[in-house]
């Protein structure tokens, strides 16, 4: 339920927010709008007061909606009423008129992210952890503990925007300069080499193929918490046993039991304890769970961690009101230009079409999102507007960017384009519309059922 609740209610604010964009301009332009209708397909709600002469629609499905302008090309418009048609307008006022559900998507993007500043954005430090000897982060001369001061010279706050501003530079396919300062306060210069990774590698966690990884404290293999009717703890579990021994092999640390219990899917597995100072041995048989396409085994217990140390890895950016508003603009724009980068590059085939999200994962991503707090909520739906507001400015026909591409035609050509050209071009746009939509579904289907 909070789930579908959280989905609704994206869709919604992303929606309204994108057609009151063509809403305000069309009426600041002298454009008479006949319907906002947040929704496509049959009306199920309608009103219209007596002063408005715009019907306000909700209609029955949720995926987008559209603002109805008085038009010549869609029916007969009465004399009286013709300098108000969207046709009769001059090309610049259709351009503002156009970009403007866009550019509200982006506008809705920076509110969200200056409120969130505003209340504070939690985040790991940008520490870095363990180094794999050979791996570019090595070869620059990284090391383990350093902290990540700046990137390509802009400050790096967390490790969520170090991850957002390696993309970015990763893209770019050059030397990244990244300033780090040491455990001992020693500020360090490096010049990373990002030239190695693969497009395949930017579909998933490409920082591990540079060799970076945030720093952990050392987690002993020491029973924390069980979930209720967990396969430990119906195996007799109990928080604060160590484990000594699994499959035979001695185990020390937490992430070594993880390793042999994701290994053993449905395999009775024998554990060697230590509880209370007494041996104890037991079996047990993990769980078959499938994840990213592996059969992995799980048994639902958690490590028993010192909350001090953790608590020491997060950090918390906030700014005052007057800063906050630079740093939403900014991070709207750094988030708007990777987004556009990782688009081109799927369009060349540079980087895989796997990387194309449908509803089902928006959902997914809404209802965790939603449950993890105030603020992870208000990012992803800033994520969301932006990403809404870049697409729609792709130069296809039916989205914003195809008609500007036709406005930007007719102001080279001095005429709009024929009548032909726009029903060639809604074609087109279908075509390529419902394939994206056809790859974007079966990707979430695919993550589905393959984890």
């Amino acid at each position: 339920m909070t789930t579908l609740l959280s989905f609704l209610f994206t869709l919604a604010v992303l929606v309204v927010f994108h057609e009151l964009g063509h809403y305000w301009v069309a009426r600041l332009c002298g454009v008479k709008v006949l319907r906002f209708s947040v929704g496509f397909g049959k009306v199920i709600y309608s009103k219209r007061s007596a002063r408005s002469e715009t019907e306000w629609v909700l209609s029955a499905l949720p995926l987008g909606g559209y603002v109805k302008m008085l038009d010549e090309r869609e029916g007969e418009v009465a004399e009286h009423e013709l300098p108000r048609a969207f046709n009769r307008q001059s090309v610049f006022k259709r351009m503002a008129i156009v970009i403007a559900g866009p550019l509200a998507n982006l506008l809705l993007a920076i509110v969200l992210y200056w409120v969130m500043f505003l209340y504070g954005v939690p985040g790991l430090k940008p520490t870095l952890g363990s180094i794999p000897p050979q791996s570019p982060a090595a070869v620059a001369g990284l090391l383990e503990r350093e902290t990540l001061v700046s990137i390509e010279g802009q400050a790096v706050p967390t490790w969520q925007e170090a991850r957002w501003m390696l993309l970015d530079a990763a893209l770019k396919q050059g030397p990244i300069a990244i300033e780090a300062q040491t455990a001992e306060g020693m500020r360090l210069r490096h010049q990373l080499d990002a030239s190695s990774l693969k497009p395949a590698d930017l579909d998933g966690d490409f920082l591990k193929k540079l060799g970076l990884q945030p720093w952990q404290p050392t987690v002993h293999a020491v029973i924390g918490q069980l979930t209720e009717g967990s396969v430990a703890q119906r195996a007799g579990l109990r928080p604060g046993d160590r484990v000594v021994r699994a499959d035979g092999k001695d185990i020390q640390l937490w992430e070594e039991l993880v390793a042999v219990i994701r290994s053993h899917p449905g395999q009775a597995l024998a554990l060697e304890l230590e509880r209370s100072g007494a041996p104890v041995t037991l079996t047990l048989t993990p769980d078959v769970v499938n994840e990213a396409g592996q059969r992995v085994g799980k048994i639902g217990a958690a490590p028993q961690v010192d909350r001090k140390l953790f608590d020491a890895m997060l950090t918390e950016v906030r700014y005052d009101a007057f800063e906050a508003l630079p740093q939403a603009v900014r991070k709207t724009w750094e988030t708007s230009v990777v987004s556009l980068k990782m688009m081109g590059k799927m369009i060349a085939g540079e980087v895989s079409m796997k990387n194309l999200s449908g509803p089902l994962t928006i959902a997914d991503y809404a209802g965790q999102s939603a449950q993890m707090g105030l603020v992870a909520y208000l990012g992803f739906l800033a994520l969301i507007s932006i990403s809404l507001g870049i697409l729609n400015l792709m130069p296809v026909p039916l989205l914003d960017g195809g008609h500007l591409l036709y406005y930007s035609a007719e102001l080279i050509k001095g005429s709009p384009v024929s009548e032909r050209t726009w029903e060639i071009g809604q074609k087109v746009g279908t075509a390529l519309l419902v394939t994206m939509m056809a790859m974007a579904m079966y990707n979430d289907i695919s993550r589905l059922i393959l984890g």
